[in-house]
């Protein structure tokens, strides 16, 4: 586990409210870790403790370093708690008796700890807004400042298991004490405990990483190309290629129009759509650019520099002369800061597509206009968050935006949805979640646009469209983009492991912010809806997604090499025959390449199995007498001898249909 990982968000009420039943269970194991620790350890200093995506965690200050050692120990006193069945009791407080409990030590302890006062604890309490309720739970002698909720008694926590160990500033703010993060999770029961761990081993299994490199997809080069840029290696770009096509196919078939855009723009576009300054610390350094004719000028500014200051040199200092020359030379100074034009790395391509959309005058009858890009993005991720394809800095993106009006937005949006649930039948997704984030009225004019009526609106005409679709879909308040309502889709692989695949925004501010318009029915100007989409992501993220899905082990159409031809023996008759049967699946575009050397067949074929190659034709000259070949798929074996036409026109086929 990577040191120095971000607390999340404090959970509005809300929030706590929705929690699942599998939070409330992870949220009450962290306090009876807490409870185990301190029985242990009774000097140990708590300071947050939630239940987080996979698991729980409790973040504390102890002289000792808790190591895996010590997971036994700690994990036998938590059977205790949970053996004990400990009501969880809710104690609201006043905050003044809250203080009083925090610098007696009580809080976040078994008892009162006389001279160690719960310092986090005070902290904490400091993040509580006034007017909202203070409240503790405790079960048994373990007493901590929270808002729930939990289950009812320790007993409900069914089966968990500690699993890693990490270190976390206090608050994620690395000016605070750095502290020992201790992860567990915890299930209703031995049995989905048990199948969540065989899940995670044949997720190591199948870590994109591993087999990436195993079957020459991707490299990383860090040294030179930077951390987090992948490099696609040309069995890793027939991937991308096919899913690029896939696209563009689906995408004309819908009515989309393509587009390209630079990979970079003037500063003026990310401060128009809002991305500047507040998506700054995600995006690449701007590179400061001159003009000829300011390049002229800086050299100028620089000669009357150098003049003033030799005449500076011979005035005194305090008179009329010298103020007056001090004062040109801080206007020279100012114009020599303002000469330059600062450009960035493209983070994003929709600001790219609205400026696409100005481009020309627009009527209803232009609407909708749904302009589509794989298009290239920069995003400057901190180092300790890359991973693999799946966190990067370079990224392509199967963006589209969709420019409608209220009346059309159902529609398109709806059909965007289709155009997902098409993508999961292809790539065998079975189970997904369409997760609605919304806006919180305290965050508006701060975290989201100020347009109250506005997000009402467009939340509601989402929530409409998910209902009435029949979408499989969650509603999570509060985490909405800062111009509109979002959905993160969500999906799982094979193996149940969660993904979150793309997502797609509704935009009703940043429009209006560009002077986006479009004459209507009655000749007045109007500001069109943007829904921005992705359903296939990025390619980064979702050939991260596929690897691990399929094991490597990709459908026809989409692997990185469809077909092997194999040779038994290399007789010259007996090669040409495979040679020709080359020819004629690479000339109708097969992936196809031959090994007609003199190594046994057997071994040809291990090979060929641990290439991960999909289909293998196998021919000896009795196959050739006959116009056959012999079919092998990658980890089923032999099919048996078929005419080489037929199994030509197979191939060719299921490649075009995207066969599973």
């Amino acid at each position: 586990m990577a040191d120095n990982e971000k607390q999340p968000e404090r959970k509005t009420l809300d929030e706590r409210n929705k929690m699942t039943e599998l939070e409330r269970i992870r949220h009450s194991a962290a306090h009876v870790l807490a409870t185990a620790i301190l029985r242990i350890w009774p000097e140990a200093q708590f300071a947050a403790g939630p239940p987080v995506e996979n698991g729980f965690y409790y973040d504390l200050e102890l002289p000792h370093r808790i190591s895996p050692e010590d997971f036994e120990k700690i994990e036998a006193e938590m059977k205790k708690e949970v053996k004990a069945n400990n009501t969880f009791e809710k104690i609201v407080v006043t905050r003044e008796q809250a203080i009083k409990d925090a610098e007696s030590g009580r809080l976040g302890g078994l008892t009162e700890r006389l001279g160690n006062p719960s310092k986090f604890k005070l902290g904490n309490l400091a993040d509580i807004p006034e007017g909202e309720q203070i409240t503790y739970f405790k079960n048994g002698d373990f007493m901590d400042l929270c808002a729930g909720p939990h289950v009812m008694r320790t007993g409900n926590i069914g089966a968990f298991k500690l699993t890693t160990v990490a270190s976390a500033y206090y608050k994620g703010d690395e000016k605070n004490p750095q502290l020992q993060r201790i992860y567990g999770t915890a299930f209703k029961n031995k049995t989905e405990m048990e199948a969540y761990f065989t899940m995670l081993e044949e997720a190591k299994r199948r870590d994109h990483r591993k087999i990436g490199a195993e079957m020459g997809l991707f490299a990383m080069d860090p040294d030179y190309t930077g951390p987090g840029m992948p490099l696609w290696l040309p069995k890793g770009t027939a991937i991308v290629e096919e899913l690029e096509k896939l696209a563009k196919e689906t995408e004309f078939a819908a009515g989309y129009v393509r587009v390209k855009t630079p990979h970079l723009a003037k500063e003026k576009m990310y401060i128009t759509s809002g991305h500047l300054p507040y998506y700054a610390e995600s995006m690449f350094p701007p590179i400061e650019l001159l003009e000829e004719e300011e390049k002229k000028r800086k050299a100028a500014i620089h000669t009357k520099m150098a003049i003033l200051e030799e005449l500076m040199d011979k005035t005194d200092p305090g008179s009329n002369q010298s103020l007056d020359l001090t004062a040109q030379d801080d206007q020279l100074i100012t114009e020599l800061k303002n000469l330059g034009t600062r450009y960035y790395l493209k983070a994003m391509n929709c600001p790219h597509h609205h400026r696409i959309f100005a481009a020309e005058p627009k009527s209803y009858r232009d609407l909708p206009l749904r302009l589509a890009e794989y298009g290239a993005c920069y995003r400057y991720e901190q180092s300790g968050e890359l991973f693999g394809l799946m966190r990067v800095r370079t990224l392509n993106m199967n963006d589209a935006h969709i420019y409608c009006t209220e009346e059309q937005f159902s529609q398109e949006f709806n059909a965007v949805n289709e155009m997902y649930l098409k993508y999961f039948k292809i790539f065998g997704i079975d189970k997904y979640v369409m997760r609605f984030s919304t806006h919180s009225a305290e965050g508006l004019g701060k975290k989201y646009v100020n347009e109250p009526e506005l997000w009402k609106k467009t939340e509601d005409m989402v929530r409409k469209v998910l209902i009435d679709s029949k979408i499989n879909y969650v509603e999570v308040p509060n985490e909405a983009a800062f111009y509109g309502p979002k959905i993160d889709v969500q999906v799982w692989s094979v193996i149940g492991r969660e993904f979150t695949l793309a997502t797609n925004q509704v935009d009703f501010a940043v429009p209006a912010k560009f002077g986006l318009v479009y004459k209507d029915r009655d000749n007045t100007e109007k500001t069109p809806l943007c829904i921005h989409r992705a359903p296939l992501g990025t390619h980064e993220r979702f050939i991260g997604f596929l690897i691990e899905h399929y094991a490597g082990n990709f459908p026809l159409w989409l692997a990185p090499e469809q077909v092997r031809v194999l040779t038994i023996g290399d007789e010259e008759p007996l090669v040409n025959y495979a040679k020709a049967i080359v020819s004629e699946l690479r000339a109708n575009m097969v992936r196809c390449e031959g090994d007609f050397t003199t190594n046994k067949i057997n071994g040809k074929i291990q090979e060929a199995e641990k290439a991960k190659v999909h289909t293998m034709l196998v021919i000896g000259g009795r196959d050739m007498d006959a116009g056959n070949v012999s079919v092998r798929l990658h980890g089923k074996g032999n099919v048996g001898a078929k005419p080489k036409g037929e199994v030509v026109a197979d191939i060719l086929a299921a490649i075009k249909e995207r066969r599973a």
